[in-house]
This record gives structure tokens, C-alpha cells and sequence, in this order.
């Protein structure tokens, strides 16, 4: 597989933004051409950044394997949230980047074809995007994801309390905003079947594992189908490299 890596100025974002791709090699192409493959965008977490799949795990071995284009953009510590100071990381994960694959490298893939996921920060805009737009993807799935915003506002001692309050707006508002998760199921629930494949997966030991508990809890009291997945793991990249696996193998088929 070719890791390509691109630096370009986003008009959403108003800064020049990193993005990984993995794509197949000239030579394992298979008379598949990159513009018929599927594609998964992977979303990193708050401290990270594009590197971070391909840096701590095997993604790239996955991707050669089930010949899949991976798209791995960056979105700083934004939540994927069009933030007060004109910096529109949704508009530029929703909208500038599928307009950009496709005018770079002729990236169009229909809907059964894309695949969104992330880890904590990237679980909860991989659901975002997929709620908000169940018409581009055919599977979503969060891994150890912020699936509640109570979380942000539990501890105002929290030295990332102001900064989430940037973010968001006033903390004590957000239950029933457009950035609360329950707010998005809500309104899917009226017609589900038009949601994409969901997955939730989190570790046991995981600080955020009760949110991922009631989040599909509440996907099956409104009738909403998900596919939840625990096990033993903490919040940190050990866990997400074996669900990265997992989570491809359920949706793509078995690695023989």
C-alpha cells in the first residue's frame, strides 16, 4: 500500500491542513481502480492528530488486505465542531474534503462503498456524520466514543472546561443542542431504516465505557439497530488496534 501524505489550505478551516490517505500500490490495483474501491474515513481523538492510525496500528496491513482507500484527516482538538472563530472543521470533514478526493483523485464512492469511524473524539464525529448524513455512509462505528456530552460538563475545575465551553457554547445548554448525541438518535429514530450500520465498541476499563452502555441501550429502546461490542481494554491504543481489526472483519469478512 502507498501512504501518501498531504499538507493543503482549507478554505472551511481557514489553516493548512494535514491528511493521511492509504491507497493501494499500481501493482495490486486488480483492474480495481482506486475510484471503485471503498473507502473508510478514520477520525482521530482529541490529542491526536492524521498520523495516528497509521502510527499505532496495523491499518495499513488491514487496508492491503481488504484492498481498501483510507482517508485520515485532521481536526485538531474541535470536536469536528464548526468552531466561534470561523474554523469549520464539520464543514471541512462533511463537505471540502469529499469535494477535494474527488476532485484530486476522482474519490466518489457511493454509499455502500464508505465507511466512517473514530476513537473517543472521533467516535462521537463519526456519529455525528453519519446521523446528520445517512445518505454517504453505510456503516458508522464508534470506538470508546464521547457519546455524551455530560461528561465535558461534570468538572469545572476541569482545565478543559473553558475549553469546551468555546466549543459548545455554555456547557449547562447542551442537553438537547445539536451537538448532543441523544438529540441525533432522537430524531433518526423516526425513521431508522434509513441509518447506516452502527457499531459501538468499547473496553470495560474504559472511563467512557458507561456512556457507550447507554447509548446503545438507548439505540434499542427507540428501535434503532446497533451492533454493541465490549470487552476487557482501557482508552488507549492497544485496545483500538485489535477493534480495528474486529471491527473490518464484521463488515468486510474474515481475514483468512
Amino acid at each position: 500500500m502507498a501512504l501518501i501524505h498531504i499538507d493543503h489550505l482549507s478554505e472551511a478551516v481557514k489553516v493548512n491542513m494535514p491528511l493521511n490517505m492509504i491507497i493501494p500500490d499500481p501493482g495490486r490495483m486488480e483492474d480495481i481502480p482506486v475510484r471503485n474501491r471503498k473507502v473508510l474515513y478514520l477520525l482521530h481523538g482529541l490529542s491526536d492528530d492524521a498520523s495516528a492510525w497509521q502510527r499505532y496500528t496495523f491499518i495499513e496491513t488491514l487496508a492491503n488486505i481488504y484492498g481498501l482507500v483510507v482517508v485520515m484527516p485532521s481536526a485538531g482538538r474541535s470536536f469536528y465542531t464548526d468552531q466561534p472563530n470561523g474554523q469549520n472543521y464539520y464543514a471541512y470533514l462533511i463537505d471540502e474534503l469529499p469535494q477535494y478526493l474527488a476532485d484530486v483523485f476522482n474519490l466518489t464512492p457511493k454509499r455502500e462503498d464508505t465507511l466512517i469511524a473514530g476513537i473517543s473524539m472521533g467516535g462521537y464525529g463519526a456519529f455525528k456524520a453519519a446521523f446528520s448524513h445517512p445518505e454517504r455512509f453505510s456503516v458508522a462505528a464508534s470506538f470508546s466514543g464521547v457519546l455524551s456530552l455530560d461528561i465535558l460538563k461534570m468538572n469545572p475545575q476541569d482545565p478543559r472546561y473553558e475549553e469546551f465551553t468555546y466549543l459548545f457554547g455554555d456547557l449547562e445548554k447542551l442537553n438537547g443542542s445539536e451537538h448532543d448525541p441523544a438529540v441525533w438518535l432522537q430524531r433518526a429514530s423516526t425513521n431508522p431504516s434509513v441509518l447506516p450500520t452502527l457499531h459501538i465498541v468499547c473496553g470495560r476499563q474504559d472511563d467512557l465505557y458507561p456512556l457507550s452502555q447507554l447509548y446503545a441501550k438507548a439505540c434499542t429502546s427507540l428501535g434503532v439497530d446497533v451492533n454493541y461490542h465490549e470487552e476487557d481494554g482501557k482508552h488507549n491504543w492497544f485496545f483500538w488496534n485489535t477493534q480495528i481489526q474486529r471491527f473490518l472483519e464484521a463488515v468486510l469478512g474474515r481475514i483468512d
